[in-house]
């Protein structure tokens, strides 16, 4: 456990860091999310170190969401608001009728704001390839748009 953590560590608290947007509130949760992991060493199949040391860490920060403490405001990124001009409930219907993998994908870069690295790891994937399905399935949503 003690590699994982020395390997993974920049990973898990940069991630958290982006999402709280404070360095000791970051690390205090990246250090659960390790706390987490050790708990659950046993049961770990193996996969992904990174996909499955972020998946803990994003529900060590859902977990603390919960409990009434905001997280930072992650950045519009999909496009600037003039181009996209839709308001939140009318995006996540638009994001509902994308196929599962194109949501999914947008929903870890946009929404849960996970790097294209980071989501390449969980897949199994070179970032070329996330970036490049990104952009794709953000094209999709955009097409979405402009039918409605």
């Amino acid at each position: 456990m003690t590699d994982l953590f020395r390997a993974y560590w920049p990973v898990v608290f940069g991630y958290v860091y982006r999402r709280t947007g404070d360095p000791a509130l970051a690390e205090e949760l990246a250090q659960e999310a390790f706390t987490r992991a050790t708990a659950a060493f046993l049961g770990w199949r193996g996969e992904s170190a990174p996909a499955w040391l972020l998946a803990i860490a994003r529900n060590v920060l859902a977990d603390h969401h919960r409990r009434g403490r905001p997280l930072a405001p992650l950045e519009d990124a999909l496009d600037p608001a003039e181009a996209f001009p839709h308001t939140r409930v009318e995006v996540r219907d638009l994001l509902a009728r994308l196929p599962a993998t194109d949501r999914r994908l947008l929903e870890l870069v946009y929404l849960d704001g996970f790097s294209h690295a980071e989501v390449a790891a969980m897949a199994r994937r070179t970032p070329a390839a996330i970036r490049t399905a990104v952009w794709r399935a953000r094209e999709a949503l955009r097409a979405l748009a402009q039918e409605e």
